[in-house]
Formats: structure tokens, sequence, C-alpha cells
């Protein structure tokens, strides 16, 4: 069983950066690609990067590649999400999610997850 716990959301400036946290238990950390996704009110929950733990292979959204980025303390058993340059779209609320599998975009392929940090950018 893995427990995943988000935090660092907030509100922000358009063009500002925030870094989320998601913190795991331990022992299960390695081996585990992790991931977040996202979801806006009235929305489908969205893939926005994961980390497969093998290779150091990451993976982004279109639509945040070039400002997002995803990485991983092993030490601390933790995941970041470094998120530069927002943008009003993506206020969001923030998961983190992790499985067993490689990378996929898909949320459906992930096991576990965090309870959700909420991001608002304003304009």
């Amino acid at each position: 069983q893995v427990q995943l716990v988000e935090s660092g959301g907030g509100l922000v400036q358009a063009g500002g950066s925030l870094r989320l946290s998601c913190a795991a238990s331990g022992r299960t950390f390695s081996g585990y690609t992790m991931a977040w996704f996202r979801q806006a009110p009235g929305k489908e929950r969205e893939f926005v990067a994961a980390d497969w733990w093998s290779g150091g292979t990451t993976y982004y959204a279109d639509s945040v590649k070039g400002r997002f980025t995803i990485s991983r303390d092993y030490a601390k058993y933790t995941v970041y999400l470094q998120m530069n340059s927002l943008k009003p779209e993506d206020t969001a609320v923030y998961y983190c999610a992790a499985d067993l599998q490689g990378i996929s975009t898909s949320s459906s392929r992930y096991a576990y997850w965090g309870q959700g940090t909420q991001v608002t950018v304003s304009s």
C-alpha cells in the first residue's frame, strides 16, 4: 500500500512559480512511476507530468512542457512538481499518483492517489 500526501499549493499571480511536493510512504518509493495530474472545475482529470524510476525518464503534457519540471528525491521519498511561468489556465486541483507500471498519461493506470492540493493562478 502506498500513501501519498501532497502539499505546496496556493494562490499565485500569473507568471509566478510554485513547487508542489508529494510525500510517499517509505520502502515503496523506488520502482514506482510517479505522476502529477490536475483537475479543473467541470473538467476531466488530465495528465501533467510523470517520472519513471528507471533511467530517469520523464514525460510532460504539451501544455506544461518547458514550464513545469518533475523530479524526485529518493532520500526523502518525495516527488516534486516545479511550476514556473504559471497561467490562469493552470488553475486546478493537483494530484500526485503512483503505480508500478511504466509511464502512462491515463489516470486509470495509476493505483495510488493523494488527496490533492489546490493551485489558483490569478490574472
